[in-house]
């Protein structure tokens, strides 16, 4: 009896459920072989190391790009969530549109360079580049560099010719706020040996300077024997701006006009050339200029308090132009009137009328002269500004 007992407890207990990777018992037991594994056709148990290994590479592809099975709603829960958030995130364009187009210009012409279009970077210069790239250019534009470049070989003569003569010249530029001068000046100064000719630009007065004689800052400039001197501004401040801006007295600016002509006639009986241009823009152009000036870095430079009024103050420039030419338009110091709405064409025409007035060695006979549409004497231009006087906007800048 106690016998059958004892069979019918171990057949119930053969009969329970083995525990995986147990033999039976609680941790007890022999551990399945991988040949007993195979053999009962299921797969071999995974190690402690190759379960973690597993784990890392779900992780992994979890949180990188969406696989179909999970775009198709297979995934994750954090896969889910990151597809639509990349759903929601605006492009690169959109966002640069957002921005004010003050802004983007400011930032695409700042201290960086220029970004282009579209998040690309900008090219740099690569000495190892030689492909050709077309680029359009206008007619116009080719015609201009092939004169201008024409011309300065010819002031390259000029200039070796008055370092040979031991002559010395003087050119002297005025006229509006933005009207060219110093684009002009830059077209001539740049072909000519730095040792012979050179630009002065002088700043406003110092408190010493201002108790000398006016014309003794400017004496100094100017050229020995070989030289050539182009004045950016000169001792004509005091007939124009000046007294405009109030930098002067009355009785100041009215001794400068009745000295201004005998001080000229020095220096040209001293044996120096002199040439005087006078510099003239219309409003709408010179407004043009202005606007340009604010948005282009390159010529940011040249922004003066100055230029703040001179749209405000255009009529009474206006009248000072003329009682300067009537007082110190002289024979031996005649003004030229240049008109620069077209800049490029200002420029052609200032270096034709210095070549046309002077001979030096190699000078080409079929150099041609000055367009009289641009290039004004002082005379004509004081009897048209008699003529028009009282005529509201019939009067060039």
């Amino acid at each position: 009896m106690a016998r059958s007992a004892k069979k019918a407890a171990a057949r119930k207990k053969a009969a329970k459920p083995r525990r995986k990777g147990s033999g039976g018992r609680k941790g007890g037991g022999a551990a399945r072989t991988p040949s007993d594994a195979t053999a009962s056709g299921r797969p071999p148990a995974k190690s402690a190391a190759a379960k973690k290994s597993a784990a890392a590479k779900t992780g992994a592809a979890a949180s990188g790009a969406s696989t179909p099975a999970s775009s198709a709603g297979g995934g994750t829960s954090r896969g889910r969530r990151k597809s639509k958030a990349a759903k929601k995130r605006p492009s690169a364009s959109a966002l640069r549109d957002a921005i004010p187009k003050a802004e983007r210009e400011k930032r695409d012409t700042g201290a960086g360079g220029k970004v282009a279009r579209g998040g690309a970077k900008r090219r740099r210069y690569d000495p190892g580049r030689t492909k050709r790239s077309p680029v359009w250019v206008k007619r116009r534009t080719l015609d201009y560099e092939d004169e201008l470049k024409e011309l300065q070989i010819e002031l390259l003569k000029l200039q070796n010719h008055v370092k040979a003569a031991g002559e010395r010249v003087v050119l002297l530029f005025e006229g509006r706020d933005a009207a060219g001068k110093g684009g002009t000046i830059k077209r001539i100064a740049d072909p000519l040996n730095p040792r012979g000719a050179r630009v002065v630009a002088l700043e406003k007065p110092s408190d010493r300077e201002r108790t000398q004689w006016y014309f003794q800052r400017y004496v100094a400039h100017l050229p020995a024997a070989g030289e050539i001197v182009l004045f950016d501004r000169s001792w004509y401040n005091r007939a124009m701006v000046e007294p405009v801006m109030g930098f002067c007295t009355d009785e100041e600016h009215k001794r400068f006009m009745k000295d201004v002509p005998l001080f000229e006639e020095m220096l040209v009986k001293s044996g120096i050339r002199l040439f005087k241009f006078y510099f003239s823009v219309s409003k709408g152009e010179q407004l043009q200029r202005f606007v340009s000036r604010q948005t282009d870095p390159l010529k940011q430079y040249k922004i003066s308090p100055v230029d703040q009024h001179a749209q405000r103050l255009w009529d009474i420039y206006t009248v000072k132009k003329f009682q300067m030419l009537t007082e110190t338009n002289r024979t031996v110091s005649p003004w030229w009137i240049i008109r620069s709405d077209d800049k490029k064409n200002a420029r052609l025409n200032v270096m034709r009328l210095v070549l046309s007035q002077l001979d030096y060695e190699g000078k080409r006979a079929d150099l041609e002269p000055p367009d009289p549409a641009v290039v004004i004497s002082g005379i004509d231009e004081l009897k048209m500004m008699e003529d028009n006087i009282l005529t509201e906007g019939a009067l060039p800048g």
